[in-house]
């Protein structure tokens, strides 16, 4: 049988036999042993346990050399020698397509971090190829090694047609339809048009009832203080998007779950440390607090698991067995399903990790199999891997751009003033600048770009519905020379390049159609560094540790283009659910005022 999360049994057809082994009237089919077990139910850990493991799910707990196997028994023993054993890690709030990889591809990684559970958000492929995708995504995620439940995407576009054209279109009647459908659509997904939530809009409201009339958690993002309560009020509950101590605080005492955002630092996704402080500094329980990744490219993928941002939560104050249970079965509880994962205790999945003394997994367990072992896959997950799902042709076939187009503004003839957008780590806001420039006779791009610290910034439509293209001016972006581009523009996940000048940018575009969607560095007129992303223009087809060195050589390439957000920030220039302007194919948008910017001015 594939090694799938359907490899375990559902609990109801084997409680005889696990209540057997507890007894002692059944033999275990494998005994972990010698270890120190951590109890995220009472955060203790317990010295000189055993595991007795039975059909992939823990039949009981004991003290270590308590089971004494009968001539001819066929049960394993594992010696875990000393080593902490603690329940597989869960990521509450996780963008598969941000791994440049497919959900198969992607337990790899998870894997060899001790993470055994996700819950992700497809809306990446739900923009690109609208319902379609995600059942796609589905499909893929039912073949993988892992257990992958989805939180249906609800902000498919992220704003509306006015502002963005996307290619997905996810109506409440499409969403509850995903709903019904597949039983792994457990949660509705991060209501992202937070605005418009706290306004009233009847198509958000809409989509949150196909959530809540069939008991569903919804998952919120909400910037702003102002907004929380009135998230709070529409059904929202969690949120990974507490980005200091003061919103963290507020959300808690609003009844929402908050998702401890660790992101490496070099990112604009680490918010954790400030956040945190609702707990460490003004006092909160955290039993309502979990840690989740949210994205991770493909290196950072393997460099900065879920167990990575369980060791910054106790680096940040938290007790160790606190912060392992706000990864595994806070996240569990949150959607209710910590009867099966998040704990090591009888009936549970067999989802176990074995960690050395500063929470780092050696091995991993998944569904009684050892998947990791010594922090290398064992042959049964290599096996596993080799058998990926294939995504249909229509998947490879997304990225229609209108021919001749014309990637940079013309030199204002007079003095304009420029709306731009300047850039400024971690990355996540932008901010809204204006820019006097007052071209002399003579003057090129290049000169007013080293006089204000600008470059051009472009968003073309890659859907075939409108062939529109915006330009627009990035300012400390600190691009030198050449292009940079992405079909991984959120969240419309149009193409955005930002460049010097024509010839780089139309080099960069032609690399991205090529490829049919991909990221890619050009300098000196050459393509320096590209990864094809051929599935929807956001996911590679090949095996997880290839993705991750062609991740690892383009932020090479990225960081010696000078660019100073990364990739991942860069990807967000057009999200324009997030202060304070963006850009996106119908050009300059302010958040939340949602007002069009024209890029100049007349003086």
């Amino acid at each position: 049988m594939p090694l799938t999360r359907f490899s375990v049994p559902p609990l109801h057809t084997v409680t005889r036999s696990l209540a057997a082994v507890a007894m002692g009237r059944e033999a275990p089919d494998l005994v972990i042993t010698g270890g120190r077990l951590l109890s995220t139910y009472t955060e203790r850990i317990h010295a000189d346990r055993e595991v007795w493991i039975k059909s992939g799910r823990i039949a009981v707990v004991k003290p270590a050399g308590s089971f004494s196997p009968a001539p001819g028994a066929k049960t394993r023993i594992y010696d875990a020698r000393g080593g902490i054993l603690a329940p597989g890690l869960v990521d509450p709030h996780i963008h598969i397509e941000s791994s440049m990889m497919t959900a198969c591809a992607y337990a790899e990684g998870a894997l060899l971090n001790g993470t055994t559970t996700i819950f992700c958000d497809s809306h990446e492929i739900g923009n690109v190829c609208d319902a379609a995708g995600i059942e796609w995504m589905l499909r893929d995620a039912r073949q993988a090694p892992l257990n992958i439940f989805l939180t249906v995407p609800s902000t498919v576009p992220a704003t509306s047609p006015r502002f963005e054209t996307a290619g997905g279109d996810l109506t409440p009647a499409k969403i509850g339809k995903l709903f019904d459908k597949w039983p792994e659509a457990v949660a509705l997904g991060e209501k992202m048009d937070f605005v418009q939530v706290a306004m009233g809009d009847k198509r958000s409201h809409a989509v949150l009832a196909e959530a809540l009339k069939r008991g569903r958690p919804v998952c919120g993002h909400i910037y702003g203080r102002e907004f929380v309560a009135a998230g709070a009020a529409s059904g929202i509950s969690d949120t990974h998007e507490a980005i200091d101590r003061e919103i963290s605080n507020d959300f808690l005492e609003n009844g929402v779950w908050v998702f401890l955002r660790g992101g490496p630092p070099t990112t604009p996704w680490h918010s954790l440390p400030q956040a945190i402080k609702a707990v460490t500094e003004l006092g909160a329980n955290p039993k309502r607090v979990c840690v989740c990744t949210d994205d991770r490219d493909a290196d950072d993928l393997f460099l900065f698991g879920l167990d990575w941002v369980v060791r910054e939560a106790v680096k940040h104050g938290m007790k160790p067995v606190t912060a392992w249970s706000m990864g595994s079965l806070h996240p569990a509880t949150r959607y209710a399903q910590d009867g099966d994962i998040g704990g090591l205790a009888p009936a549970r999945r067999a989802d176990l990790v074995l960690l050395n003394d500063d929470l780092v997994p050696q091995n991993t367990w998944y569904g009684g199999e050892l998947v990791v072992e010594n922090r290398k896959i064992t042959p049964i997950l290599d096996k596993a891997l080799s058998k990926r799902y294939r995504y249909p042709k229509a998947a490879y076939e997304t990225v229609k751009i209108a021919p001749k187009l014309k990637l940079t503004p013309d030199l204002p003839a007079g003095p304009v003033t420029a709306n731009v957008i300047r850039t400024a780590l971690p990355g996540i806001i932008l901010f809204h600048e204006q820019v006097v420039l007052n071209p002399a006779p003579g003057t090129t791009w290049p000169d007013l770009f080293a006089q204000h610290g600008l470059c051009f910034v472009t968003i073309v439509e890659r859907h075939g519905k409108s062939g529109e293209v915006a330009h627009g001016l990035l300012k400390d972006f600190n691009l030198k020379e050449g292009a940079v581009g992405s079909s991984v523009g959120h969240d419309a996940h149009n193409i955005i390049l930002a460049g010097t000048n024509e010839a780089d940018l139309q080099l960069a575009l032609k690399t991205i159609k090529a490829m049919r969607g991909g990221v890619c560095v050009i300098r000196g007129g050459q393509v320096v560094a590209k990864v094809a992303l051929p599935v929807a223009g956001l996911l590679s087809d090949k095996r997880a540790t290839i993705v991750a060195a062609e991740s690892t050589a383009l932020k090479a390439a990225w960081t010696a283009a000078g660019c100073t957000l990364p990739y991942m920030g860069f990807n967000l220039i057009p999200l324009s659910v997030i202060p304070e302007v963006r850009i996106t194919d119908k050009g300059l948008v302010t958040v939340p005022g949602m007002q069009l910017l024209p890029l100049f001015a007349r003086r």
